[in-house]
Formats: structure tokens, C-alpha cells, sequence
């Protein structure tokens, strides 16, 4: 079980979670907890790291120090009165240790990658012991691990961290003989090298170091518990009537993943993929609802779309040239040219002439991809590039959509209808995801567009397969297209 931020942000709610191990503790389950940092910790520490390497005048280390105390032990006295004192003596250790490395950074004026993973994963050191405190005031023994010690070696990517296969035999060996001892509660997010340097894993850093843990264990599930009911179809804040899926397939969760829907880092998956274990989203503020499976096969329902995903904040650019017709290797030049940028390309399109690329990258990337294929255009290899920043990326994704002839007519004759215009097209051979891309203004009305045309509220039923096709039959240019009358 992993529980994010906001489950362990207040008193109430990691009484909750006491709550929630205890009575799988009771019910005879080998439980295993991967915590995270208390909500907004992470941000603060990141936020007084920085103001310590760049302030010319003295940071208010003190103060964030202080405060940090000051919610910390608050929580603690709230949920683990009986080890309010071991525990006290636990947080004041790790703060001193944290004030001192802030200290150093200030005055060295430097804040290397490997320092900065040390410093923010102390975020985690702060709320795993609290959480562990209050699993032991309910009478449950509970013994604290660093990821490092809970057997999770990483490449020396900082701030990226990936784990290493010997990983797996570690925490067999680590964490499985505590299972039945009591309940180990183990910090998310964070791993070591073989040298035993403290290395983050990233976005959604706590989400895959449960799914590390729970692959070396052998466990039955992985549970995310966060603050939504599990997996949805859209966005709740733009689709009001947004459906909380039953089940959902590895390949499409891991394709909203890659498309900014906030639901699990495909990250994530790939260890629970790897060993054939069911993912379960839930709510740890609602736990009696059921949430969202995940597992290998997908379930069988008659909608061909499971859910759609917005994605905001991301710039088209355009490269062009007749130059790049037949000419090999230009692709190369472009990508390489990018990658050296670490500039992250989400979509990709190419049409048949060789004579375009079109791309959609993350908007803060934007600067860095335009002057790394600029060195490009000067060459005469290419004969411009352009960019649009007012622009959204939306991917439709179901698995039922493989093989299944006339989605794409649907998708674009329902924004054709709806007066959308759509800029750049984008689908992978698993036909699993349909991508493409419209102007910023666009977005949210074509989301409830295409979620209204497949039915995917709340309200609707699963009545709907792929509709009966009227006599009228039009080539829309995208291969299965199909125009069909509502």
C-alpha cells in the first residue's frame, strides 16, 4: 500500500490510514507501507534549498527548520501520543541534519544534483516515522526503512533515478522476513546506489517505489491510495460528470500516463507489468469505495474508448524543408539534435512527402528545442521551423479501439460537427491511443465533445458499441475514417 502526500497531510488522515492498515492487519494480509512526504513538504524543502544556493543575504533557514518542526510534531502528538518522545527525538536528528546541509549549501554557494536529492528526500524521512508511530499506537509493531534500506538500488541519475534489477533479490531478502512480524512502513520516492549515495526517482517517485516494493515481494496487489476514487475518464474538473473506470488495462493507463493525465507515472507500472500484479487505485478519504483496477487484460466493455486526457502547457513546432525529401539520416539530426537539449517529445507526426515533422513538446522546453535545431536550419538541411505555444494536445485511448473500424471517423466527424479544428494527428500502431492537436481556445469544448460522443459520463450506460454506420460513407482521409449521422 503506498499513501501519497495528501493521505498523510493532517492528523485526521493518517489516523485514517492507522485505520486502513489495521483492519487488513486484522483481517490476516501481509501488509507492506510506502509513504510519502507530508503535503507541500517536498515543495518547501525544494523551495529553501534553492534560497539557500542563490540568496546573497542569510536564507531564513532557522525559521523553515522551525517550521517544519512545528507541523511535524504536531502530527505526531495527535496520532502517536504514546511515542511522542521517541519519535520527537527522531524528527529533531533528521532537522538538524537537514539544517546543517542547507547551511553548507549557502555558504559554498553550490547545490549539486547529488546534494539535492539528499536534501528532498528528507521529506519522506520526516513522515515515515510519524506514520510508523501511529501503526505501533494501535498495538501493530512497525519498524522504519529508507528506500536505500529497503533493498532499492538505482542508477546515479539524480532527480531520476532508475532501479536496478538487483533490487528485487534485496528486498526479498529485506523486506518479506518483516511481513510477518508486523507492518514495515518504508520511504517512497527515494533508492541509493551500490555506492550508497541517495538518488530520487522523480515524478511520481512514491507511486514507483511502490511498485518496486511490491515486484520484490511478490505481492498479491499494489494499492495507490490518493485522493481521487481511482482512474476516471476525464478530467473532474472540466468534466463534471467524469466516471470513475472499474478496470483499465496496463496499456491504456500507461497511455494517459504519457499524455499528463495524473494517474499513475508509466514508471509505475512497468515493475507490477514485469511480475504480473494488479495495480488498485483507491481514496484513502473514501475507502469503502471499490477504486480502479489495473492488470494485463482488459476488461471487456463496449465502450472502444475508455478515457480521454487533455494536455495543457505543451508548444507545436513545425520543421520544414523539401531539402528533407530522401535525404537520410535528417530524422536522426533532429531528434539528436533534441535530445542533446533533453528536450521530451510527446508526439510525432510525418507526412508522406518527408517534407514535415511536426512535434508537440512540453511549452518549458520550447527555448532549448529552438536553439538546438537552429545550428540545424543554418546548415541548409532544413528550410525553417516554426512554433505555436496557443495550442493543447488531447489523446483518446481504448483498447477496444484496436480493430475496431469507423473510431476515427467518430472522433473527427464529432469535432468537425462541433466546428474544431484539428492541427496535427498522431496514433500508434497498438491503435490503442488516438492523439492530435487543436488550438488552446479548442481544448476543454473538445474534450466534452469526444466525451459526450462516446458516453463515458456517469449517466450513461454501457449500451454503446461501435454504432451502426448510415448508408453515407465518406473517405476522411485517416485510413478507417468513416462519417456517421448522430
Amino acid at each position: 500500500m503506498k499513501f501519497g502526500g495528501t493521505s498523510v497531510g493532517e492528523a485526521a488522515c493518517i489516523q485514517r490510514v492507522a485505520d486502513i492498515v489495521e483492519s487488513h492487519h486484522a483481517a490476516g494480509d501481509e501488509v507492506a507501507v510506502v509513504v510519502s512526504a507530508c503535503s507541500g513538504i517536498t515543495d518547501r524543502i525544494i523551495a529553501a534549498a534553492d534560497e539557500a544556493a542563490t540568496s546573497s543575504e542569510a536564507p531564513a533557514i532557522d525559521e523553515f527548520i522551525s517550521a517544519m518542526r512545528e507541523r511535524h510534531i504536531r502530527l505526531l502528538e495527535a496520532t502517536a501520543p504514546e511515542y511522542t518522545i521517541e519519535v520527537t527525538g527522531i524528527i529533531d536528528d533528521l532537522l538538524f541534519r537537514l539544517q546543517n546541509i542547507l547551511t553548507a549549501v549557502h555558504t559554498l554557494k553550490e547545490l549539486t544534483p547529488r546534494s539535492r536529492d539528499y536534501i528532498i528526500s528528507f521529506g519522506e524521512r520526516l513522515s515515515a516515522p510519524i506514520l510508523s508511530a501511529a501503526i505501533r499506537q494501535r498495538g501493530i509493531p512497525s519498524v522504519v526503512l529508507d528506500g536505500a534500506e529497503a533493498g532499492i538500488v538505482t542508477t546515479a541519475n539524480h532527480g531520476d533515478a532508475r532501479a536496478l534489477p538487483v533490487s528485487e533479490e534485496r528486498i526479498r531478502a529485506r523486506v518479506v522476513p518483516l511481513l510477518g512480524e508486523g507492518v514495515p512502513v518504508i520511504m517512497g520516492f527515494m533508492g541509493a546506489t551500490e555506492q550508497g549515495v541517495i538518488t530520487t526517482l522523480g515524478r511520481s517517485g512514491s507511486d514507483y517505489s511502490a511498485a518496486i516494493i511490491g515486484a520484490g515481494i511478490d505481492a498479491d496487489e499494489i494499492w495507490i491510495w490518493t485522493d481521487v476514487d481511482g482512474v476516471m475518464t476525464s478530467d473532474p474538473r472540466i468534466i463534471q460528470d467524469a466516471r470513475v473506470l472499474d478496470e483499465i488495462s496496463y496499456l491504456e493507463v500507461m497511455e494517459l500516463s504519457y499524455f499528463g493525465a495524473k494517474v499513475l507515472h508509466p514508471r509505475s507500472i512497468e515493475p507490477a507489468m514485469q511480475k504480473d500484479i494488479s495495480i488498485r487505485v483507491k481514496n484513502s478519504f473514501r475507502p469503502e469505495l471499490p477504486g480502479t483496477l489495473i492488470r494485463r487484460d482488459r476488461h471487456q466493455e463496449k465502450r472502444v474508448v475508455k478515457a480521454i486526457a487533455l494536455i495543457e502547457k505543451v508548444a507545436l513546432i513545425n520543421v520544414n524543408g523539401a531539402q528533407m525529401i530522401g535525404r537520410p539520416g535528417v530524422a536522426k539530426m533532429i531528434f539528436g539534435a533534441l535530445a542533446d537539449r533533453e528536450v521530451n517529445i510527446m508526439m510525432i507526426s510525418q507526412g508522406s512527402s518527408e517534407a514535415n515533422i511536426s512535434l508537440i513538446i512540453d511549452e518549458s522546453h520550447l527555448d532549448a528545442a529552438l536553439a538546438a535545431l537552429t545550428p540545424i536550419v543554418k546548415q541548409g538541411i532544413v528550410r525553417e521551423v516554426t512554433h505555436d505555444r496557443d495550442v493543447v494536445a488531447l489523446a483518446v485511448v481504448g483498447a477496444g479501439m484496436a480493430g475496431s473500424p469507423g473510431t476515427g471517423g467518430r472522433i473527427f466527424s464529432a469535432l468537425g460537427r462541433a466546428g474544431i479544428n484539428v492541427m496535427m494527428i498522431s496514433q500508434g500502431s497498438s491503435e490503442v491511443n488516438v492523439s492530435f492537436v487543436v488550438k488552446a481556445w479548442d481544448g476543454k469544448h473538445a474534450l466534452r465533445v469526444l466525451h459526450d460522443e462516446f458516453r463515458l459520463s456517469k449517466n450513461s450506460d454501457e449500451t454503446e458499441d461501435v454504432p451502426v454506420p448510415s448508408p453515407q460513407v465518406q473517405n476522411g482521409g485517416f485510413g478507417d475514417a468513416r462519417t456517421y449521422l448522430p
